[in-house]
């Protein structure tokens, strides 16, 4: 078999975000590929990194007083841990916010000015007279103009794949403030796009480039008429790279961020000794491109534009992947199925998550479901039922003794019969088809369990003339064992690695170890490989995840910070005079308060609303407080706020507090001579 040069990248986590479930079927079908190909022998490096630029990071920075570059490193350490949690295994994780990045966009617009690939003009653009900024795509929201879908972004409808300008959007509104935006002019930059249509037609077409469906769409959505020109400048303010050639302009994220790709190669190369040509300009390196369906449109036509720009190799294909919805709806915070790579982890063993996503996704550009009942079922019956259970059955016999030769005249062909199921089960990985990859595999563990319980050796062992026969099954059943979790190790490499061990051989470093029986080695005493999923585990993360959400709108409650807002939803803020009078506001003395725990924002304050009430309320300040030196003030509390219980205790209202940031809050008090439990009017 040709050894390959693989690259292979997924697409960037934003860095305005934690690393969520749904962006977890990206990274690991791709670790999948990737953990694939190196068992092949194959030469591969994986690469992939944070999206840094943006009016996000920027207003996000703003909001926590602190400079965006250090806002930048919180995040990537917080990712990489995330992603390492998972057991993904990149070669390099790099940021786009890099000096290489910056030098290599400048070399993409060198060559596309040179080749008059740019224009200019004068845009009339939404902007938001509250902040003081134009409008990002990503921070319009409104109807879409083509299927009317509600709260779509600026860019693109996530309903029916439409791409627009945010004008064009109905009723649009800022996600930042609510305003509604005003239309002002700026002089823009563009890529004329048309100049690439023959080239972008034929290069989506080309069988294997792009997945059949993808391809499809892109013809009849877009390559079906003329390419709309590409607007890649914005406006001061805004975070990202200055564009060299127009100041005050600066470089719109979707230029930026695919170069990341390069720069991120580039910076291993550097650190490796190794040149960026020989796998960015190299005709027999393969490029391959792992993302969601969401953002195909920049993959498939943006991308491959610039790259026919300069003399970077194109992409050898760009695999597409569909959404994760859990228990069959969209991720809800509200639900607790709006689960953050950390909650799980806290929780659960990433194996579980590897394999039932192993088990779901294939190369069709679907949709794929986290079903907690199935997750449970099929992570107990297949790995723990099937796979684990041929070797806690056998290896109890074989402890402290090797292994003998193996029996192939006695095994009735299943180990001949695996390993020549290995190219089947290769082909189905290489075609990132792991739904069909893990079908095969637990095809063969259900023969050989069939076989053992067909030789019975734990009734062998009562029977002092059988031990060889004994023997000869636990050799059998142990290789077959071995056989499996060779084909899992892509998909379960931990697992693989700790199967090994029990049979003291080294940790599967080939795909063709599974074509070859072993012998001599020595069973050591078995350990637990994997527990079975606890459904009290799943339940507690389920929680933990709905409690995250609240403690989160708890803490931002006095500053209007949502999870809602920071996620770039509007908040709708309007309410009538009948509304209004609804809210309960009293006077309250704070005569307890203490820091919460495991809560960057939260105090708890123990309230007293007059007589003998009392209340507990959570409130976003610690911050701005020393606990202490809140005792024994007045402030108001909205008094009729329904309880909400948290993981912290139960909030029985609201305090309420003004100012510009976390750390420059004010709570609200009366004047002096005020009583607790007096109603404000």
């Amino acid at each position: 078999m040709e050894r390959r040069q693989i690259l292979v990248t997924s697409a960037l986590p934003y860095v305005n975000a934690g690393i969520h479930l749904g962006h977890m079927v990206e990274h690991l079908q791709t670790d999948f590929w990737v953990g694939f190909q190196r068992l092949r022998g194959h030469d591969v490096r994986y690469f992939c990194g944070d999206d840094t630029h943006g009016t996000g990071t920027m207003l996000r920075a703003q909001r926590e007083g602190r400079e965006p570059e250090a806002l930048l490193e919180d995040m990537r350490a917080e990712h990489i841990a995330d992603l390492s949690g998972f057991g993904v295994s990149h070669d390099h994780y790099g940021s786009t916010h890099s000096p290489e990045n910056e030098a290599l966009v400048a070399e993409f617009w060198a060559a596309l000015r040179a080749e008059g690939h740019i224009a200019e003009r004068e845009v009339t653009q939404l902007f938001d007279p509250e902040a003081g900024i134009f409008l990002a795509d990503r921070f319009v929201l409104g109807g879409c103009p083509r299927c009317q879908a509600p709260d779509q972004y600026g860019d693109n409808c996530e309903v029916c794949g439409a791409t627009y300008e945010p004008s064009d959007l109905i009723a649009p509104k800022s996600s930042i403030t609510g305003a509604i935006p005003e239309e002002r002019s700026h002089p823009h930059l563009f890529v004329k796009l048309e100049s690439f249509h023959d080239f972008l037609d034929e290069w989506t077409q080309t069988p294997g480039r792009v997945p059949p469906e993808t391809a499809n769409w892109l013809k009849a959505t877009f390559l079906s008429e003329p390419l709309r020109d590409w607007d890649i400048s914005r406006a001061a303010p805004y975070f990202g790279f200055e564009i060299p050639d127009a100041p005050g302009n600066f470089f719109y994220v979707w230029l930026d961020a695919p170069v990341g790709y390069i720069a991120t190669t580039k910076q291993w190369c550097d650190a490796n000794g190794a040149r960026l040509e020989d796998w960015w300009c190299n005709p027999e390196s393969e490029i391959h491109h792992f993302i969601g369906k969401d953002i195909a449109y920049f993959h498939t036509l943006f991308w491959p534009a610039m790259l026919s720009a300069v003399d970077y190799q194109l992409p050898s294909a760009v695999h597409v992947h569909g959404f994760l919805t859990v228990n069959g709806e969209k991720m809800s915070k509200r639900k607790g199925t709006y689960i953050l790579a950390r909650t799980y982890l806290d929780h659960l063993s990433p194996e579980y998550l590897r394999y039932y996503y192993a088990s779901k996704l294939s190369a069709k550009v679907d949709d794929i479901d986290l079903n907690f009942e199935e997750f449970i079922q099929k992570v107990n019956s297949d790995l723990v039922g099937k796979v684990v259970n041929l070797a806690s059955r056998t290896a109890r016999f074989m402890k402290g003794e090797a292994l003998p030769e193996y029996p192939v005249e006695t095994d009735g062909g299943l180990f001949a019969a695996g390993a020549a199921a290995g190219d089947e089960i290769a082909a189905a990985y290489e075609a990132r088809d792991s739904n069909r990859a893990m079908r095969l595999v637990m095809a063969l563990a259900d023969r050989a369990n069939e076989f053992v319980e067909s030789r019975e050796p734990w009734n062998l062992k009562k029977d002092e003339s059988k031990q060889d026969e004994l023997r000869e099954v636990c050799a059998i059943a142990l290789n077959l064992f071995r056989q499996i979790t060779i084909y899992l190790a892509p998909v379960l490499p931990r697992f693989a690695r700790e199967s090994a061990r029990l049979l003291s051989i080294d940790t599967p470093t080939s795909w063709q170890d599974a074509a070859t029986p072993v012998a001599g080695h020595e069973v050591v005493k078995f350990k637990h490989l994997m527990e079975r999923v606890d459904p009290e585990k799943v339940t507690t993360m389920i929680e933990a995840s709905r409690e995250s959400t609240e403690a989160s709108e708890v803490e931002a409650a006095v500053t209007g910070n949502s999870p809602e807002a920071l996620a770039g939803e509007p908040i709708e803020a309007e309410c009538t005079i009948d509304d209004f009078t609804k809210v309960d506001l009293r006077v309250a003395e704070i005569i307890e308060a203490k820091a919460v725990p495991k809560a960057n924002k939260l105090l708890e304050l123990t309230l007293s609303l007059g007589g003998n009430e009392r209340r507990t309320v959570f409130a976003g300040i610690k911050k701005a407080y020393e606990p202490e030196r809140l005792v024994g003030r007045f402030t108001v509390v909205v008094a009729n706020l329904a309880p909400r219980k948290m993981k912290f205790g139960l909030s029985e209202g609201m305090v309420l507090a003004a100012g510009p940031g976390d750390s420059e809050l004010f709570i609200l008090s009366p004047d002096s001579g005020a009583k607790a439990g007096e109603r404000i009017r």
